[in-house]
């Protein structure tokens, strides 16, 4: 039984990274680097954080919402570096 919900879950998992293009994954970052942008210009300037309001302070599912918004980061950062260096490298 435990053979057959393990080949389940990686046909699952290999079923969402194909589901999941380079487009999708971008609009992602793009959608949680928005969330994050949003979330910390009220905290700046209203002492409001929606994501805490929503989901309580220190909740798994708020450490989960800033992990998220912290590797959209990562990986639009990535994405601005790579494109830097590769145009550099054309001129």
């Amino acid at each position: 039984m435990q053979i057959s919900s393990t080949v389940y879950v990686l046909g699952f998992a290999d079923l969402m990274l194909k589901v999941i293009t380079m487009k999708n994954l971008e609009l992602i970052a793009f959608v949680l680097l928005l969330i994050g942008g949003i979330n910390w210009g009220l905290v700046g300037m209203f002492n409001y954080n929606v994501v805490t309001a929503l989901l309580g302070d220190g909740t798994t599912m708020t450490k989960v919402v800033y992990g998220m918004v912290g590797l959209g980061g990562l990986y639009e950062a990535f994405k601005f570096f790579r494109s830097k260096c590769s145009s550099s490298a054309e001129s």
